[in-house]
């Protein structure tokens, strides 16, 4: 393979594939730049007398990078990407033939929608559908060695204006968070020179890579993208040798190229690793606004892919590829920052005094505990259920972990006004020739599904296939009614701005009635521990454990009314994404299953009977001349004793994937009690069979082989 052609099918320079920055600087006139640019950094209305002059530069910027085609680019509710490409090159009356790009194409695109899931919005024969462009993420250009796609971020919705996609909910929340934020900012009289609350996000992801060569023996990951079979490696991390160890050099030419690739694309890619598990990686971009980092990480995750084919390998997603093996999560880091550059939840040297910084923190307490069921729904997914909760991951109980200061602070403010603010110091580490480090304002706690770390809140619950939109969408719109609700108690009544001593007395009273309310939901220990759980539960916080448990959650007159109030989702969208993610779940299971059932039927018991062959022959021939063998004979016995299990519990598999029911939640139930647990056990059987049934028989790629071999 000759890498450094393959390296640069994507691109011909860096930096060249997005239409922002200078790229808009230079191919649009100064009005129409600027009335673009108001619509991006403050969310203005685009106006649409602009569009066509846009449309232009972007298509001649399109076609001058090798573009012959454009595109829609949106996130339906599948949970990955959709594209339809029409082509640049319009033909004439006259056999001849132009290439055109309208202000009307950009803006919008009507494509056949009716094999999208809508959860009932629509029925199969109403396709309409509509594409309407985001011009608040930027336009990128996506090469491959057999063309270029200018591709146009864009929102999905339905003939009637109802929300089929990721995106269009995503946007929505994010304005309410500007818009209660900013009242808070004009209480404490901050809010000069801002016009614009931005959420921003971080999204860290976690993948593996396997043999291309060993991927294509294995039905299982082909077709549902984790093992449905497979004993664990003697050694796994346990020794903790490849978390932040050396990069193996195929996988540092695999990741240059990824580097390379999204630096073009504009993703501002900042750090790569090796992660826990042997064959277990991480790469991490700096923070973005949240509409445009929900829209790079989906490139993320179909750049990583499509590179991985060329260095021979396979990356996979899934949360849980391997049983038994560290799974992948996307840890999402939260904020809120004015457009002036201020990073509303950094608490400065002196905390306690920071009365603005703790509303918002304080906010972000409360809605965390008022909604800890609607948010642990927000990362539900077949995938994910394997992986919260495994002693690898956080737990399926939501919580904050603030650290040592913030939450003496907490203390502080249920007692009275706080007085201090504990010293974050210094490291002396002992040499003279080693600096002494500044120490942050907390520890950092792995085991905690959403932990503050020093500025920002990391929400390590979401599942690494999973799309951050919708985790993002639920966690700005939780934050926005508590911000709504603190802004109104500290305007008063009459909605006024208050005087600095009515504000300190409304703030030391909030603060202190928010704490004792919702000070349940921090908890800074260790949230894998056994004892947590039942702290937790004597807390009254919810263990919502599976999908199946906490989808239902979004069902309730609370979850409804929240979403439908900030106008964020109505309760017919917000119904049609629980019963698309109730119907995917089933699905999932559905295919686990019947690859499972081949997989044991066609590969596993034939080589397990082979190997019975082999024993019965091998006793056979040593009693033939006149030894006894009791050991072989012993193993024969266990050996049929195991196959006569392992054939009845692959029966009851197809058995147990049987629902009659026309309830989706009934079959969702039926798949939680008797599917999964069936699988569960023919697992176990077949691992075991593993185990003994010789290399030369076995007929899979084992675990060692996939996760070591590079």
């Amino acid at each position: 393979m000759d890498k450094a052609k393959t390296s640069r099918s994507h691109a011909d320079t860096f930096g060249s594939l997005t239409f922002t920055g200078n790229v808009l600087h230079k191919r649009l006139p100064t009005d129409i730049h600027e009335k673009l640019q108001q619509t991006i950094t403050r969310g203005l209305p685009l106006e649409p007398s602009i569009a066509n002059a846009i449309a232009l530069a972007m298509k001649d910027w399109a076609l001058e990078h090798g573009a012959t085609h454009y595109c829609h680019w949106f996130q339906p509710l599948t949970g990955a990407t959709a594209e339809k490409h029409d082509a640049f090159l319009t033909p004439n009356g006259d056999g001849s033939a132009i290439s055109s790009f309208s202000g009307d194409q950009l803006i919008l695109g009507e494509p056949d929608a009716s094999s999208f899931p809508s959860g009932g919005i629509r029925d199969t024969y109403e396709a309409r559908g509509y594409t309407a462009w985001d011009a608040t993420s930027p336009a990128f250009i996506l090469k491959t060695p057999e063309g270029a796609t200018l591709c146009i971020p864009s929102v999905f919705v339905s003939y009637h204006g109802e929300a089929l996609d990721k995106k269009t909910p995503l946007l929505r929340s994010i304005e309410e968070v500007n818009e209660h934020a900013m009242r808070i900012l004009r209480v404490f009289g901050t809010d000069q020179g801002v016009s614009r609350v931005h959420v921003t996000l971080g999204s860290e992801q976690e993948f593996f890579l396997v043999d291309k060569e060993f991927y294509n023996q294995r039905r299982d990951l082909q077709i549902c993208g984790r093992t449905l079979i497979g004993s664990p490696p003697p050694k796994g991390h346990q020794l903790d040798d490849h978390y932040f160890g050396a990069i193996h050099e195929r996988v540092m030419a695999f990741m240059t190229e990824v580097d390379q690739w999204l630096c073009e694309l504009g993703v501002p890619l900042k750090t790569r690793h090796n992660e826990v598990a042997p064959g277990q990686y991480e790469i991490a971009p700096t923070y973005e606004t949240a509409n445009i980092a929900a829209d790079h990480q989906m490139l993320v995750m179909h750049v990583l892919q499509a590179v991985a084919g060329r260095h021979g390998f396979v990356c996979l997603l899934h949360e849980k590829p391997f049983s038994g093996v560290n799974g992948s999560g996307k840890h999402v880091n939260w904020s809120l920052s004015t457009d002036t550059g201020l990073n509303l939840l950094d608490p400065q040297d002196e905390a306690h005094t920071n009365m603005q910084f703790l509303v918002f923190l304080t906010s972000v307490v409360r809605a965390v505990d008022l909604h800890a069921d609607v948010l642990r729904a927000s990362v539900s997914g077949a995938g994910n259920d394997h992986r919260l909760g495994a002693g690898e991951a956080p737990p399926a109980i939501m919580s904050i972990f603030l650290g040592e200061l913030l939450s003496d602070i907490l203390d502080q403010l249920k007692k009275g006004e706080p007085e201090s603010t504990k010293k974050r110091g210094l490291l002396n580490l002992g040499a003279h020739t080693l600096p002494q480090i500044p120490r942050h304002g907390c520890d950092r706690n792995r085991t905690s599904p959403f932990a503050f770390t020093g500025n920002k809140f990391e929400f390590r619950a979401v599942g690494a296939m999973a799309t951050v939109a919708w985790p993002s969408t639920v966690l700005n719109t939780i934050v926005a009614e508590s911000l709504d609700y603190m802004a109104t108690q500290l305007e008063g009544k009459k909605g006024k701005i208050p005087t600095p001593e009515q504000l300190k007395t409304r703030v030391k009273t909030l603060l202190r009635d928010v704490v004792e309310k919702h000070r349940r939901i921090v908890f800074d220990g260790d949230s894998y521990s056994e004892a947590w759980h039942m702290e937790a539960q004597k807390r009254g916080l919810p263990n919502l454990k599976t999908t199946v448990d906490a989808l239902p959650s979004l069902k309730s007159r609370k979850a409804m009314d929240l979403f439908a109030k900030y106008g964020v989702l109505s309760n017919r969208e917000l119904k049609a994404r629980i019963d698309v993610q109730l119907e995917k779940h089933n699905t999932i299971l559905g295919i686990e299953a019947r690859t499972l059932s081949g997989i044991l039927k066609t590969q596993v018991l034939p080589a397990a009977i082979r190997y019975q062959t082999e024993l019965a022959e091998a006793a056979a021939a040593t009693r033939s001349a006149g030894l006894e063998c009791p050991d072989t004979e012993a193993q024969l016995k266990s050996l049929i004793g195991t196959i006569h299990e392992f054939r009845t519990a692959t029966e009851t598999i197809e058995t147990a994937s049987t629902s009659n029911s026309p309830d989706i939640e009934a079959q969702a139930r039926q798949v939680r009690d008797e599917l999964i647990p069936a699988m569960e056990r023919v697992r176990t059987l077949a691992d075991a069979l593993e185990r003994v049934i010789p290399d030369d028989l076995w007929p899979l790629p084992t675990y060692a082989e996939m996760l070591f071999v590079r």
